[in-house]
C-alpha cells in the first residue's frame, strides 16, 4: 500500500455519500477495459450501488486514508447474511436473512479508488468479511463477480468461470461471474 496508513473501519449512514462518489469513480476508471461506457452509466447506482441494508447490518467495510487531516474513503466492500446476491439499496426493503447452517454468506459491493488500486485494500477487506462471516457461523461465501472484480477474487481462492448476464433489467445488463469460496 501507498506511504499513508489504510484504516479499516465499519461503514456508517453519514458515509453513503462519499460512498457514492467513489463508486462511481472507481467504476468509470476501471471497468472501462471490460464494459462499454453505457453498461458502466446503467449500472452506477443501480446494480453497482450502496446497499445501505450491508451498512445497517454492520457488515460493509471501509478502507480510509487521511488527507490534509480529513478522513477520505478509498475502498469499501462488504459480506451480507441476507438473501441479496447485488444491487444498491432500493427505498428501505429488507432481504431475507440467510441460514449459516444452509446457505452461503454472500460477499457485495467492492470499490477501490483507481489511485488506490492493487494495493491490497481489497484483498484485506476480503480477509476481514470472510473472517466476520466465519464468526456468524458462515461455511461457504458466494458473489456475482464483475469481470474487473472477478480477477481479485480469483487471485483470493474463489472458483467459478461461467461468464452470465446480470444487472437491474433488460436495458441495464452486463457480463459477471458467479463465484463461490468454502470457508473450512
Amino acid at each position: 500500500m501507498s506511504d499513508s496508513q489504510v484504516i479499516f473501519r465499519k461503514a456508517t449512514l453519514p458515509d453513503v455519500p462519499e460512498l457514492m462518489a467513489l463508486i462511481a469513480c472507481a467504476s468509470r476508471a476501471l471497468s472501462a477495459a471490460d464494459y462499454s461506457n453505457t453498461q458502466i452509466e446503467a449500472a452506477i447506482g443501480t446494480v453497482w450501488g450502496v446497499d445501505e441494508e450491508l451498512i445497517r447490518d454492520q457488515t460493509f467495510i471501509v478502507a480510509t486514508i487521511l488527507q490534509d487531516e480529513v478522513e477520505k474513503i478509498v475502498g469499501c466492500g462488504g459480506w451480507s447474511k441476507r438473501a441479496k446476491l447485488f444491487g444498491a439499496s432500493e427505498g428501505n426493503e429488507s432481504s431475507p436473512l440467510l441460514d449459516p447452517q444452509n446457505d452461503a454468506s454472500r460477499i457485495r459491493a467492492f470499490f477501490v479508488h483507481p489511485e488506490w488500486s492493487r494495493q491490497g485494500i481489497g484483498r484485506e477487506i476480503i480477509r476481514i468479511c470472510e473472517h466476520e462471516a466465519r464468526q456468524a457461523g458462515f461455511t461457504k461465501m458466494e458473489l456475482m463477480a464483475t469481470l474487473p472484480g472477478y480477477r481479485l477474487y480469483r487471485s483470493c481462492g474463489y472458483l467459478g468461470d461461467e461468464i452470465t448476464p446480470c444487472g437491474s433489467n433488460e436495458f441495464n445488463t452486463h457480463d459477471c461471474v458467479p463465484m463461490w469460496k468454502s470457508l473450512i
